[in-house]
């Protein structure tokens, strides 16, 4: 079996891959159908136990799943996308075509990121030139294997080309912009900046995901009620879990509303057992050192800052909660260190939340209540909403936009006939 990651040392082995994977694109055609066929089996091939150790695995599998993806096609290429066919629009006809080649430039932190980003290309018909940061080489080959094995007669895997190159490399960086159609860019701010600077093609489109957190919320009602609180604290701790919350969608911090007569001390708790299960179920590998001075730091800091404060863990840095209150975001520790903050009112937290929230996971008894907290966060800038236990869910729109579309043109033919 060929490698799927080519380890590139000279510009003219990007514009040599980017200038194959056009003629391949305008050779030959693929339709979203005979592409979820493909993701069927290549969901199922990552079903080993080798692999569901890396985190969001389980999610690419559910991603690449027909009955996730075919919503999301029709929703955004309009019927007959499936099918590549045109579709009636007044007199005329509207039919999805690919951008040509995309670019993806994935964050670093995230192990399945190269190949969720590369997915949504591929859906509308491109073809793709995937960077791999040099620490997900190792993960991301795994996965490619498996595709290699899912696609039968190699006419898929074709369409990719997955370069790794260190990021200091200005040249390469450089020619892989000006060969591609289209770009996919993720991470923090200063990667984001420096790709969206390189020269790409005037016609080019790129989608941007750059760099945001995520909180939850809950009301008085729904975290007080010890018949449901066990099972808000597992889907608590599953968000907090997944990708060693490092995602834009990990919750950082769990917003409480008060409710007289109740002890929300006692919700902690019942939250540090949920996390004691999940780290049983799922124990952490291995922790660099700068992380675990940095969730050291941040357990002494809270402690010392106010004498109200209250933190819950164990004697390894496993994982945290820091326990106070304020509707203010802490700053962001990561490495499974939530912050639980007690309010008076949630909609004073929402109305705070600007553009650098992400996502908005929610715990409300009230569906009223619910919806006014809904309203006013997609005002002030949060473009997810969820409930709790479902942060990570990859979906379309994700950060506000499409996934697939915006790697798509959308054709207009009226015919003559007419």
């Amino acid at each position: 079996m060929s490698d799927p990651i080519q380890i590139v040392d000279s510009p003219r082995e990007i514009s040599g891959a980017a200038l194959r994977l056009r003629e391949i694109a305008q050779r030959n055609a693929i339709t979203p159908g005979q592409i979820l066929e493909v993701f069927e089996r290549w969901a199922a091939a990552l079903d080993v136990r080798a692999l569901r150790e890396i985190p969001g695995l389980a999610f690419l599998r559910l991603w690449l799943r027909r009955s996730t993806l075919e919503p999301i096609l029709l929703r955004e290429l309009g019927p007959n996308s499936l099918s590549g066919g045109w579709r009636e629009h007044g007199r005329a006809r509207l039919r999805p075509f690919p951008l040509g080649v995309v670019g993806h430039w994935p964050a670093g932190n995230i192990e399945v990121q190269p190949v969720l980003s590369m997915t949504c290309a591929l859906l509308g018909g491109n073809t793709c030139l995937v960077r791999v940061p040099r620490d997900l080489v190792d993960v991301t080959r795994q996965i490619m294997g498996k595709l290699l094995e899912a696609d039968l007669t190699g006419e898929f895997t074709q369409r990719v080309f997955m370069a790794a190159f260190d990021h200091s490399r200005n040249d390469l960086q450089e020619a892989m912009a000006q060969g591609v159609d289209g770009a996919m860019i993720w991470g923090a701010a200063e990667a984001v900046s420096y790709v969206r600077g390189l020269p790409f093609p005037p016609w080019a489109r790129l989608s941007v995901f750059g760099p945001r957190i995520s909180v939850a919320a809950m009301d008085g009602e729904a975290w007080s009620d010890p018949t449901e609180a066990p099972s808000w604290c597992r889907r608590i701790a599953r968000d907090v879990w997944q990708f060693e919350q490092r995602a834009c969608s990990s919750p950082q911090t769990l917003f409480l509303e008060r409710r007289a007569g109740f002890d929300a001390g006692e919700f902690v708790k019942a939250l540090g057992r949920a996390f004691q299960e999940e780290n049983r179920a799922h124990p952490r590998r291995q922790l660099h050192p700068a992380l675990t001075s940095t969730i050291c730091l941040a357990r002494a800091s809270w402690l010392l800052d106010d004498a109200a404060n209250h933190a819950l863990f164990p004697e390894s840095p496993d994982w945290t909660i820091l326990q106070g209150t304020g509707p203010e975001i802490p700053k962001p520790a990561h490495g499974r260190t939530l912050s639980v903050l007690l309010v008076d009112d949630l909609l004073d937290v929402v109305s705070r939340l600007d553009r650098t929230i992400q996502t908005l996971a929610l715990g409300i008894k009230d569906p009223r209540k619910e919806n006014a907290l809904a309203q006013v966060a997609g005002r002030q800038g949060v473009d997810r909403i969820v409930k709790l236990g479902s942060m990570h869910t990859f979906g379309s729109p994700w950060d506000g936009l499409d996934l697939i579309g915006p790697m798509v043109r959308l054709v207009r033919y009226v015919p003559s006939h007419n």
